[in-house]
């Protein structure tokens, strides 16, 4: 069921898209005050591209501008030549789920991933006795050359299965663990420290919220929804801010 529930919610769940028109915090607030930096159809749409930070520990910098989208892009969001739309921390486009795997349904894609190693190891390991004895029933020719096919065929997708997803399962839980997506892999890699790292807990806590209940559901609570603002796949808290 928890699988079913985590697919269903992977797959049609909006994974994080850029509001219309939008446009960085900052910019919204000097608009509010009657800033002269108000947007119209002569703003060159590169004059998006902004780079700041504000004492609430929230990201404002390397904001920018999608040409295809035609709207302002925020950090961390990439535009997928699958869908055609900007994608708010965009992780990367899974062909399993037709779908787009982002901001708001990250954790749904870890619990899928998780509950489909454990079906798949269970029934690994509920096929092992039976994968055994076909080598004794193969010698003997005590059964029939189909169900021998079967229960070898069976046995050996479930395992191949189970180690392919045990590496993925590890794999983004060392991306979750030092907060970035598999696009920003690379990004990281040039970087002395990674801005969004901002600690195991508090890395952990922007992908599956801070109620332990709801963690292992594919579920959020309306004050982790509220409250945490990375689950929206806006705003950033940076390794920065936190320090200072």
């Amino acid at each position: 069921m928890l699988l079913s529930w985590s697919y269903c919610m992977v797959v049609f769940r909006d994974p994080g898209s850029v509001p219309e028109n939008w446009r960085p915090l900052a910019e919204e607030e000097n608009l509010e005050a009657g800033s002269s930096m108000q947007m119209s159809d002569n703003v060159v749409p590169e004059a998006l591209a902004s780079t700041w930070s504000s004492s609430d520990g929230l990201e404002r910098k390397q904001t920018g501008y999608c040409s295809r989208c035609q709207n302002g892009k925020p950090p961390r969001c990439h535009h997928c030549s699958i869908c055609q739309r900007c994608v708010l921390k965009m992780d990367h486009h899974c062909v399993w789920v037709v779908n787009c795997v982002g901001a708001c349904n990250y954790k749904f894609f870890l619990l899928f991933l998780l509950y489909t190693f454990l079906e798949t190891t269970l029934d690994t390991l509920v096929l092992l006795p039976s994968f055994v004895k076909f080598f004794t029933e193969s010698k003997n020719h005590s059964s029939s050359p189909g169900s021998l096919a079967i229960t070898f065929l069976a046995f050996v997708l479930n395992l191949a299965f189970a180690l392919s997803l045990l590496c993925f399962v590890i794999m983004h839980a060392s991306l979750v663990s030092s907060n970035t997506t598999s696009v920003e892999v690379y990004e990281k890699k040039k970087a002395v420290r990674w801005r969004y790292d901002v600690g195991k807990k508090r890395n952990f806590e922007q992908v599956f919220g801070t109620k332990k209940a709801l963690w292992l559901l594919p579920l959020y609570s309306k004050d982790d929804f509220d409250n945490i603002p990375a689950l929206q796949g806006l705003e950033f808290p940076t390794r920065s801010n936190v320090e200072a």
